[in-house]
């Protein structure tokens, strides 16, 4: 275990249970929190070093949308191979920004990161040959997720990658249980009770809405990506890259 907080934010019985907010006191605890939640996040996290090694392209701009405290930003810099980039870490919390920048500051890699706090539905993207949505789409109403993958693909150069990593819902009941079973058990193994996983999925329950895998390479195909591959799954979790 790193020198991360300890997330014990739904430890003790909440009486009443609000929805999720990605406030002060979740930036404290979200390194951990995410580990313990998330199946193959470590590996996601690394693997999108090598997006940035491999389609990174001089004098352009690569884009961590849903920044949260930094961990993809810190991933796509430390890998970049050319020269004249400059990455957008975009997050629409104070304290997920704040915490970015401190730990961007402690980084000795030297491509330039900005880093913004705003809704990324309302950030220009433009002349960009990475883009990161790591687990942000989910939390982005289902209505206005086209409009937003849409105005990312026009922001794109030729040849440029979107990645994408989500969590899954399966319209087959029988692996929708599976799932969310090997889930429950992921997190019992890493020391939440049954206490803090009920009440944080009642918090989550309608702040993060996922999609089926179809329904995202759907969505990608229809704004006009033609390169769509699905390159990591860990039970209910996966993630894909789409190639302009």
């Amino acid at each position: 275990m790193s020198n991360d907080k300890r997330d014990k934010l739904y430890a003790d019985r909440h009486d009443m249970i609000v929805d999720f907010v990605f406030d002060e006191s979740v930036a404290n605890v979200f390194p951990d929190m995410i580990r313990r939640s998330v199946p193959g996040y470590d590996a996601i996290i690394t693997h999108l070093g090598l997006f940035a090694r491999q389609y990174a392209l001089p004098n352009t701009r690569l884009y961590d949308l849903g920044c949260s405290t930094g961990a993809a930003t810190l991933a796509l810099r430390r890998q970049i191979q050319v020269t004249g980039c400059e990455i957008i870490a975009v997050d629409n919390a104070e304290a997920m920004v704040q915490t970015c920048q401190q730990n961007i500051s402690h980084d000795k890699s030297l491509t330039p990161v900005q880093v913004i706090c705003a809704d990324i539905q309302d950030v220009t993207i433009e002349n960009a040959s990475v883009v990161v949505l790591n687990f942000t789409l989910q939390f982005i109403a289902p209505e206005k997720r086209q409009a937003l993958l849409q105005k990312i693909y026009q922001g794109m150069v030729a040849g440029g990658v979107l990645v994408l990593a989500e969590k899954l819902v399966f319209n087959d009941t029988q692996k929708q249980q599976f799932v969310e079973d090997m889930q429950m058990a992921y997190k019992k193994a890493n020391g939440y009770s049954d206490l803090e996983i009920s009440q944080k999925r009642t918090a989550l329950e309608n702040v993060l809405v996922p999609d089926t895998m179809s329904t995202h390479v759907q969505r990608l195909e229809a704004i006009g990506f033609t390169q769509i591959y699905p390159w990591f799954r860990c039970f209910n979790f996966a993630a894909l890259c789409a190639i302009k």
